[in-house]
């Protein structure tokens, strides 16, 4: 069992333990702010269980009809994730919808926000913990999970403030319109989460400061050679795609220059999390003089 399939399991039970906690919490106040809390928590679930089931279909091997392996997965559900968020937020503005038409007094406030904040610190703990392994593991179906997590835990402060005021006022309208404006936060959050995940979908090239790495360990492994140009790059998941095509001189051996692709392929592996790299070796009347040079 994978550290990232450990991580989701573990997302998929936390999750469950806080969906029971929020919805004492509605069960106690009979809340609409709380209510809608809840209802993310259930999409929480959902997502939690989809970011395992990609982790899983991501982790396995290459094979003749998937020769690139399956790290896209993770993409799919991280839109997947996305458009559950956006879902929920479409419940929660109906549930405000009809506690503003008809505003509903609270029962034992103080119990069901007592219950809520503590839901609250867990997520708080979590989403944290999520992001930051998701980073380091290089998966964006964690990364994905532990920013909706997050959503999560503005919504709830946001709910636990709305539900402080209409008691503390007595206006009982504000529990229902701050669940609007919870679920106008939430709504923007899917959107970015899918934006982000299409962009892996898309074959988007890997960050900036990445690619300045890839160019300067080219630039120092590549002794020999004179020159790389065409430079690409692709990330699925934790893995980088690299290629490129490398000059080297017209009389200069296979064997050689395969010595020189080797060096490269070898220095981006140790430094790359998994790294795929295919290099196109070329005589030096290709030269485009530009890209990397070699010095």
């Amino acid at each position: 069992m994978t550290v990232k399939f450990r991580i989701g399991l573990l997302s998929v039970l936390v999750g469950l333990v806080v969906l029971a906690i929020k919805m004492g919490a509605y069960w106690l106040t009979g809340s609409v702010a709380l209510l809608s809390d809840a209802l993310e928590s259930i999409v929480n679930v959902a997502a939690a269980l989809a970011a395992l089931a990609a982790i899983h279909v991501a982790s396995q091997p290459a094979d003749t009809t998937h020769p690139y392996g399956h790290s896209k997965a993770e993409f799919l559900s991280a839109v997947l994730e996305g458009l559950l968020i956006m879902l929920a937020a479409l419940f929660i503005l109906r549930e405000a919808y009809h506690g503003i038409r008809e505003p509903a007094g609270l029962d034992m406030p103080a119990a069901g926000l007592a219950v809520s904040l503590g839901a609250t610190v867990i997520n708080a703990f979590w989403s944290r913990l999520l992001i930051q392994r998701g980073h380091a593991e290089e998966s964006p179906a964690l990364v994905a999970d532990g920013r909706h997590l997050l959503t999560d835990v503005i919504t709830s402060l946001g709910v636990v403030a709305g539900v402080t005021l209409a008691v503390a006022t007595g206006l009982a309208i504000l529990d229902p319109i701050i669940a609007a404006l919870v679920a106008l936060h939430i709504l923007w959050s899917g959107g970015k989460v899918v934006k982000e995940s299409l962009s892996g979908l898309m074959d988007e090239a890997v960050p900036e400061e990445r690619l300045e790495q890839i160019r300067d360990l080219i630039a120092h492994n590549a002794q020999g050679a004179f020159e790389a140009h065409d430079l690409r790059t692709r990330h699925a998941g934790s893995t980088t795609f690299i290629d490129f095509h490398l000059i080297v001189p017209g009389d200069m051996s296979v064997y050689d220059a395969h010595e020189i692709c080797d060096r490269i392929e070898s220095q981006m592996e140790r430094e790359l999390t998994d790294a795929q790299v295919t290099i196109h070796i070329e005589p030096e009347h290709k030269s485009k003089r530009q890209g990397v040079v070699i010095g």
